[in-house]
């Protein structure tokens, strides 16, 4: 009798929630309040064990780096990945040759030089150049003193010292000399002679007229200039080679814009615009996306293959990409009309065979939201289902919630 009467105590205490004899009242709950003072963080359990109400002091949220934002409603994009090569860009690429025949005198470039537009690259020794200057001079002296037959026969005709017929006839002889200077002109700048050194070229002239000696200036020296800046990738040119313009001696590209060549299935086409924003990315810098822009898609289709060209321009300033590397562009083309709840997609976290976000409902409380979540775009995290207007989302900060979740300290969740 006296057992059955100790048991049915027991029993009473545990139903009461009063401590055993022996044990002080409330020690057990003094430990928790202990932890969680400790841990500055607390949890609600619902009702299949995971925590549902997150407590987290202002101080631990800066010192996890907890960021909050609202969830917004932003049209979805299509993301299409497609493969593709890096080559040359033809319009900041150039062959270099002679404008002449000739003998390289000089090279003053090689390999991998950089090079600005209009630096002398090489010089070449043309007598086909001499001779051009030399027809230059000559016709530039019969036009002027054409010129000065013209203009007199033009005062005697007003006089009327002169017949109309032999007017005329200077009229025409000057203006024919006219053309063929300007023509020998137009000569010297097809190898590639400025207007200024022309212009030069007449002072140094003129100056040695006026102290009555010849003018002898012809220079066989044909300097060739780069034609835009870059860098040097191909040389075949040597010194004292006998070379025409048909032999091309250099090479020069400007390497900070780069092409590439996506290969975009038949499918794709309806999602691929030249307004879509592009990115290319590498295996080699696989933390890296070069910003691109679509310049062209190819009207059409590989009837083998069932694909077609997209040309991009790739923004390659910092030098990583090289050509011939092959790449993979990210094409994000919007859907018209058709909006859905976006956010970083770090934010969305694994709770067990589902997905969650911590939403945060006052200042210091989060809840934990199960959502239904649908494809990456870009950074970011279609979310079909779970969300709504002004809720406030943990954008940074959410593993480290979860981490601390896994640990216990907040509660008896169970988290992958």
């Amino acid at each position: 009798m006296m057992k059955r009467s100790a048991v049915l105590v027991v029993a009473l205490f545990i139903l009461t929630g009063c401590s055993p004899p022996g044990e002080p009242p409330g020690a057990d709950d003094h430990d928790h309040s202990l932890q969680a003072e400790e841990s500055h963080l607390s949890a609600v359990p619902d009702e299949h064990d995971h925590p549902r109400e997150l407590t987290v002091t202002a101080d631990r949220q800066r010192e996890w780096g907890v960021q909050v934002d609202e969830a917004r409603l932003e049209a979805v994009v299509h993301e299409i990945l497609l493969p593709g090569v890096l080559r040359l860009n033809d319009n900041r690429t150039a062959y270099v040759s002679s404008f002449v025949e000739g003998k390289i005198s000089a090279v003053y470039s090689d390999l991998g030089q950089p090079v600005r537009k209009g630096e002398h690259l090489l010089v070449v020794n043309s007598p086909e150049f001499a001779q051009a200057q030399a027809d230059f001079l000559e016709a530039r002296v019969r036009m002027i003193l054409s010129e000065a037959e013209y203009k007199r026969a033009k005062k005697l005709l007003a006089e009327k010292a002169l017949e109309e017929k032999e007017y005329l006839r200077r009229e025409a002889e000057y203006r024919k000399f006219s053309t063929e200077f300007g023509a020998l002109g137009s000569r010297l700048h097809s190898f590639g002679i400025t207007h200024l050194q022309i212009d030069a070229l007449i002072q140094e002239c003129e100056s040695l007229e006026h102290m009555e000696y010849k003018c002898e200036l012809a220079d066989p020296l044909l300097p060739v200039l780069s034609p835009l800046s870059g860098r040097i990738i191909f040389r075949d040119a040597v010194v004292g080679e006998h070379i025409g313009p048909e032999k091309t001696l250099l090479k020069v590209a400007d390497l900070s814009h780069l092409w590439a060549d996506l290969d975009a299935y038949e499918k794709d086409i309806p999602f691929i615009r030249e307004d879509s924003r592009v990115t290319v990315h590498t295996p080699l810098y696989p933390e890296k996306e070069f910003e691109g822009r679509i310049l062209n898609i190819h009207d059409i289709l590989d009837e083998k293959l069932r694909t077609i060209k997209i040309r991009l321009e790739v923004n390659n300033e910092a030098g990583l990409l090289k050509p011939h590397m092959y790449v993979q562009g990210k094409i994000l083309s919007h859907s018209d009309g058709e909006k859905k709840w976006m956010v970083p997609d770090e934010a969305v976290q694994n709770l067990d065979d589902g997905k969650i976000l911590f939403v945060q409902e006052e200042p210091d409380v989060f809840f934990i939201r199960h959502v239904t979540v649908g494809p990456r775009i870009g950074k970011n995290r279609v979310i079909l289902s779970g969300l709504s207007a002004a809720d406030r989302v943990v954008v940074k900060g959410a593993f480290t919630l979860k981490s601390e979740m896994s640990k216990g300290t907040i509660g008896g969740a169970h988290v992958h």
